[in-house]
């Protein structure tokens, strides 16, 4: 089959993507960016479409003889009120690129909406799927609530409180019920109703096996593993404390945070159907989702995480076109060390910085900033990496934005998303010189007026301890 993918650089399309290659399809992935997306390079029957939904342009190339189209795209991560608007926007701009073609069904994976009061982003999901509907093009909605699997943004939630909180004060809404998902069963779900007629212009609510409410979920969680935690709930917390008790203790950005809240006091059990029953699949309890998604976690092999998504954090995508720092208006700091162990080494140590790994010195200095950076607002510390030993331009690491990750010319360039009074780019290139390799690292910043250069001369001293500290730590003999 001939495929289309929306949000091919997402959390869900990342997963589906190799499902269907091994299966034979030919995959046609819409990216807003294709500096983020290398799966071209890696398939023949992959390619890759550069286009936003958002943006009245039409592809010069966009594809006619299609059998199926996914539209797995979402607006909720970065945006506090009024995401409904751009997402009923993206819906309409889908269909009309999609209506001269010869697609044969449209695949929707939308949020339980069973209930009389909705939030908003329940409520743009309905709108979503009766945009898609009225189309010429068979529609197939598939409905779910909580997805379990690693790097998804409920599975990070959860862990975060599990294993940061022996004992939590939690807000009442923990009774919701939901009956979560594991991600296998979710791309089973897309990938079984393809031009399955039978599914054609209706919509199915998905689920796992048990209706969990969110306490039980978190003490299911601290059971897998091995915690014991003490939840207590009180009926005071407002909707904007909720939000900022999610903010501050887990990876989530203050935005997703408080849609997620939003959303969380509405209870997402799904209405019973035969579709599994129907497709052959087998559907994994929540207990089991939640050691497949460690497991591969500590294997080092997560496939996508939400917070490597640009909308995680407000980040612009032209930051990934920027791959020169600039020179003029900027202060730097410039440290410089000659390798004199292996050049593998010291470079496996740059390629490895951030998340659980840390800075190499001055970890606690690293926790504080990120701390002060929540406290105004910005994404702090916690999102770490996606994946231990690996990294690609685009991924979220710590408070900042991997623009460039090449192993072959051994460069890493960050840019920090944390909130500053100016812009700021750290960077690490290994440089062969005639008295050997060096290790040059660079800090940039570029002040946004006065406080900017303020803010430079009072971080001044620290960045004498931190970034020497570093750089040692990075070109220690093996």
């Amino acid at each position: 089959m001939k495929i289309l993918i929306t949000g091919a650089n997402g959390y869900i399309g990342r997963r589906l993507i190799p499902v269907l290659l091994e299966q034979g399809h030919e995959l046609f992935c819409c990216v807003r960016d294709k500096a983020r997306f290398d799966w071209h390079q890696r398939h023949e029957r992959l390619h890759t479409l550069e286009l936003d939904f958002l943006k009245a342009e039409r592809p010069a190339e966009f594809p006619k003889d299609l059998d199926v189209a996914f539209y797995l795209i979402h607006s909720m991560n970065s945006v506090i009120g009024d995401f409904a608007a751009p997402e009923r926007q993206s819906a309409k701009r889908f269909c009309e690129l999609l209506e001269p073609t010869r697609c044969r069904q449209v695949v929707y994976l939308s949020g339980i909406v069973n209930e009389k009061k909705l939030s908003t982003h329940l409520s743009s999901r309905l709108a979503v799927e009766q945009i898609l509907r009225s189309g010429r093009i068979p529609c197939t909605v598939l409905r779910a609530g909580i997805v379990v699997g690693s790097g998804s943004a409920s599975f990070e939630i959860i862990r975060d409180l599990v294993e940061k909180l022996p004992v939590m004060i939690a807000p009442k809404w923990l009774q919701t019920r939901g009956q979560p998902i594991a991600i296998r069963n979710v791309i089973q779900f897309l990938v079984g109703v393809m031009l399955r007629e039978e599914t054609f212009n209706r919509d199915f609510d998905i689920g796992g096996p048990e209706v969990l409410n969110y306490r039980q979920m978190l003490t299911q969680f601290a059971e897998v593993r091995g915690l014991r935690r003490l939840i207590i709930t009180v009926p005071v917390m407002t909707p904007r404390l909720s939000s900022y008790w999610l903010y501050f203790i887990t990876s989530t950005s203050f935005a997703l945070a408080a849609n997620l809240v939003d959303s969380m006091k509405i209870d997402t059990v799904p209405r019973k159907n035969d579709l599994a029953q129907q497709l052959g699949i087998t559907l994994i309890t929540y207990k089991q989702a939640v050691e497949f998604a460690l497991e591969r976690i500590e294997s080092g092999n997560v496939v996508s995480g939400w917070k490597d998504s640009f909308a995680s954090s407000g980040a612009s995508l032209a930051l990934m076109h920027s791959a020169n720092v600039p020179q003029h208006g900027c202060f730097t700091d410039v440290r410089t060390r000659t390798v004199t162990g292996r050049v593998e080494s010291v470079w496996q140590r740059v390629w490895s910085i951030g998340g659980d790994t840390g800075w190499y010195y001055g970890n606690w200095l690293w926790a504080l900033r990120g701390l002060l950076d929540k406290m105004v607002g910005g994404v702090g510390l916690n999102r770490g990496r996606t994946q231990v030993h690996d990294i690609a331009p685009g991924d979220a690491l710590d408070f900042w934005r991997v623009l460039v990750a090449d192993k072959q010319t051994k460069r890493l360039l960050l840019f920090a998303e944390m909130r500053l009074p100016g812009e700021a780019w750290l960077e690490f290139q290994i440089v062969p010189t005639k008295d050997g390799d060096q290790l040059i690292q660079t800090a940039t910043f570029r002040p946004r007026g006065v406080f900017g250069r303020l803010y430079w001369y009072a971080v001044l001293p620290l960045h004498h301890f931190v970034f020497n500290g570093m750089i040692n730590a990075l070109t220690r003999p093996d």
